[in-house]
């Protein structure tokens, strides 16, 4: 099989999903009244943040990659129109019907970070083996984030 990507573009890729994930988390944290619920899509948010501040560190790291381009920036601009409409877009209502049962919520965000998690796993088939090491960051970063998404769902069940 060929390399399709390189590490560069899939943490474009990350960069982007982190990005929305926040967004996601935020609008959702804000539609909740204060409280406990309210607190732990705050803190989900903060933690796409952090995702993100990692993968353009590790962005900072690889090799610059430079497509090839019809014109400047069209590689990247078709990046980020994948990636805004993968795992997390960009519109909260388009994704999320359910905002006000949330154990629906629960589920939509634990689905979308094991869509993340699947989509890095795929993507390792794309790139250099050299590049599995920096893949595999990503996914570990986004398994911690599934877990810690999960254990606070099964907190709030065993308390309602």
């Amino acid at each position: 099989m060929g390399v399709f990507f390189d590490a560069s573009e899939i943490f474009q890729f990350a960069v982007r999903i982190e990005e929305n994930g926040e967004k996601f988390y935020r609008d959702i944290a804000e539609r909740s009244g204060p409280g406990e619920i309210r607190e732990l899509f705050s803190y989900l948010a903060g933690e796409e943040t952090v995702h993100r501040k990692t993968f353009l560190g590790m962005l900072g790291k690889v090799e610059k990659y430079e497509p090839p381009e019809t014109y400047p920036g069209e590689y990247f601009q078709y990046l980020r129109s994948y990636a805004d409409n993968l795992i997390f877009s960009g519109d909260t209502e388009k994704q999320l019907t359910c905002s006000k049962d949330m154990a629906c919520v629960f589920d939509f965000a634990i689905r979308r970070e094991l869509d993340s998690i699947m989509y890095y796993m795929e993507t390792k088939n794309f790139v250099k083996d050299t590049q599995h090491k920096v893949i595999d960051r990503i996914i570990n970063e986004e398994r911690k984030h599934f877990v810690r998404l999960t254990e606070m769902k099964n907190k709030l069940a065993a308390n309602a």
